[in-house]
């Protein structure tokens, strides 16, 4: 009999599609519709202690703020200006420090405060780790809405910021003695790390998409955010609208980071886009960060190089399930 780590993520969602309606598992949250010009969206996301987070790496404070932007990050990939609120869940052990639980909720009302959200409510109960569940709510016009299906032949992908540099700051963390990585930059090193403990959800990146939209162009973004990984989000993409991510190489790194660093290593959240080629350059000349780094092709397929359709190095996004 298979089990979950059998199956995968990928496969769990496809699984459990048949129990939601038509469309609702894909994208990276779900949108419900109060009237015809204004769209409700909805994302959950649990972070548990062990597995998203550990004392040796984030902090009480980094804890609560994570977990936060986490949600916040998945209505901006939908097409979200803001959020509007959030509830959490909260699960512990009995022996669970209450100052840093404390301090987990001052990290998570500082990163809602910076975005104009609000705390609503919740609920607490025991458990053998700590877990926060959140639920975060925004909304988003009708006629602005990102969708990952959304992508067409010749759309040029752009992200809205460097991928690898939260996995520099989780190795950085993890391993303080590492004498190559201490060989790196201090400015380098503090960017890394504040990347990891204190992302950022990329709000302003759908601003710019709207300040850049040219005149009279359709509303149509592909898009999804790169909480697992850079591959990952491109696999969706492709996968959703039925076109072959196809890569630029050379591959515009992030100083100190290598190729699969930067394709897996994940919890960037960065808005991953696939956009209309004049749409796309004015958006990248509008977003300080932001880079086109290849474009969708016309057939299905997993992500590739463009000039060769030679496939990526050997790797994968972040697998919730995958067996130690």
């Amino acid at each position: 009999m298979a089990d979950l780590a059998d199956l995968g993520e990928s496969e769990l969602i496809n699984r459990l599609r048949r129990f939601a309606k038509r469309g609702q598992f894909n994208d990276d949250a779900a949108l419900l519709s109060p009237d015809q010009h204004l769209l409700r969206v909805v994302s959950t996301d649990a972070l548990v202690e062990g597995v998203h987070f550990s004392s040796s790496t984030t902090p009480g404070f980094s804890v609560g703020w994570r977990s936060g932007s986490a949600n916040l990050s998945d209505l901006a990939a939908m097409g979200c200006l803001e959020a509007e609120g959030v509830t959490v869940a909260l699960a512990a052990p009995g022996h669970t420090s209450i100052d840093w639980l404390e301090e987990v909720y001052e990290g998570l009302a500082a990163l809602l405060q910076r975005h104009g959200c609000e705390l609503l409510g919740g609920d607490c109960t025991r458990a053998p780790v700590v877990m926060l569940a959140i639920t975060a709510i925004g909304k988003v016009a009708a006629d602005a809405v990102i969708r990952r299906e959304s992508g067409q032949p010749g759309d040029r992908l752009v992200v809205s910021g460097a991928h690898g540099l939260s996995n520099l700051g989780l190795r950085l963390l993890q391993n303080p003695s590492d004498i190559s990585l201490q060989q790196l930059s201090e400015p380098l090193r503090k960017a890394a790390i504040k990347a990891h403990q204190f992302p950022v959800p990329r709000f302003d990146a759908v601003a710019a998409l709207h300040r850049s939209r040219p005149e009279a162009a359709p509303w149509r973004v592909a898009g999804t955010d790169s909480s697992d990984g850079l591959r990952r989000s491109l696999e969706l993409l492709g996968n959703a609208c039925g076109h072959q991510p196809l890569l630029n190489e050379p591959f515009a790194l992030t100083e100190g980071c290598c190729l699969n660093s930067c394709l897996d290593g994940g919890e960037d959240f960065e808005l991953v886009l696939a956009l209309e080629a004049s749409w796309a350059e004015k958006f990248v000349a509008q977003l300080p960060g932001a880079q086109c780094i290849g474009w969708l092709g016309e057939n299905p397929g997993p992500p590739c190089w463009a000039n060769n359709k030679k496939p990526l190095p050997i790797g994968k996004g972040y697998e919730h399930f995958a067996k130690l």
